[in-house]
């Protein structure tokens, strides 16, 4: 008899790309298992979940609005029709196991699946853990965390570390520099320069590099650009006239961009934090300060703390983060230090080991 999985999360790549590689993982190891998802109506899952060939499910849930009370009105109704859609597909899937990803769909699915019995496990991608996840974690089967430290949030016995799971295309890395500058039509001779503020893009970061991309150019350095929709109109233009920046508001194909950087400029979130460990690129991290709480400054600092990376804070980004990238720049001792310590903190099998440990259990 084929186990079937139900996958619940999403909202941004950063949880749905472990996602992803968590349920390739499990029919990898087991072909016969199904695999279902389930994520928030009109969030980036209900587009990139089908795209890779999985069946998805949408609820009707938000999460809170933390800069407008007035929004939250119907979240209570929202969270009650939740849970009866979450009924309705169990009653037709009957998951043998559920797992959490993130994301506002995690705690419908995951707090109904305890109150039957189901084993849930979850992954804590952060190394501060949100408060939906720390509730779940009292009852949840195992927990799999990014990082050391998280006691504090979760019981211990229940701990598994088994890092974040990176899209496989980027684990297994085989694109050389080489490759990747030519991908992006930029020069082999010069230090290229990738800036990425995470799928959703990022206005602080952006607003640095169209303030001072000129002294970006001036040091002989090129650039790759992720925008996301923010200011994207504003970095076409900019890349139109100059050969040396390619940008767009989101890169499909990022083992190229990683293969083709010698320094990144990124926000910190959990994943983007565990691609840059395995491409191991000096970085220089801008944290996203309004995230859930400030798990972004947190994810950085464990590389601050082993020299593996530099930060800059969201509020000084706009005046001295594009100066901190020409330092690194000619920093050649300094960067290859970063490299080295970033070695250390990579994970390339973070899917195989959850996979395990969630086979293991049924």
């Amino acid at each position: 008899m084929s186990k079937k999985i139900i996958i619940a999360g999403g909202g941004t790549g950063g949880h749905i790309f472990p996602a992803i590689a968590i349920a390739n993982a499990l029919q990898k190891k087991d072909p016969s298992i199904q695999i279902l998802f389930i994520g928030a109506k009109g969030k980036m899952e209900m587009k990139k979940v089908p795209e890779a060939g999985y069946e998805i499910k949408g609820l009707d849930i938000a999460g809170l609005n933390r800069s407008s009370l007035i929004k939250n009105i119907s979240l209570p109704f929202k969270l009650v029709k939740s849970f009866f859609q979450v009924k309705k597909i169990f009653r037709s899937f009957q998951p043998d196991a559920v797992v959490g990803v993130g994301g506002y769909s995690t705690f419908p699915v995951l707090r109904y699946a305890q109150s039957k019995g189901i084993p849930t496990f979850i992954h804590e991608s952060n190394s501060f853990a949100g408060r939906a996840n720390i509730l779940l974690g009292k009852k949840a089967t195992k927990i799999f965390t990014a990082t050391e430290g998280m006691e504090k949030f979760f019981p211990g016995n229940k701990i598994r570390i088994t890092g974040n799971p990176v899209r496989r295309q980027i684990a297994a890395m085989k694109v050389s520099r080489k490759e990747g500058i030519s991908f992006f039509s930029l020069d082999p001779d010069k230090l290229t320069v990738l800036v990425v503020g995470g799928s959703l893009g990022a206005r602080s970061i952006n607003e640095a590099v169209i303030a001072h991309y000129n002294e970006l150019l001036k040091a002989g350095l090129q650039l790759i650009w992720q925008t996301g929709n923010t200011l994207a109109k504003e970095a076409a233009e900019i890349a139109v006239e100059h050969k040396e920046i390619w940008a767009n508001p989101f890169i499909g194909e990022m083992q190229h961009a990683y293969a083709a950087a010698d320094i990144i400029m990124a926000r910190a979130g959990a994943m983007t934090v565990a691609e840059i460990c395995v491409a191991k690129k000096p970085v220089i991290f801008v944290p996203y300060p309004f995230a859930a709480e400030d798990h972004q400054t947190a994810n950085a600092m464990q590389l601050v703390n082993k020299g593996a990376a530099w930060l800059v804070k969201d509020r000084e980004a706009k005046d001295t983060a594009i100066a901190k990238v020409i330092e690194l720049a000619k920093d050649t001792a300094t960067r290859r230090y970063m490299s080295e310590a970033l070695s250390g903190l990579s994970v390339t099998d973070a899917d195989e080991r959850i996979a395990d440990e969630i086979l293991k259990q049924l």
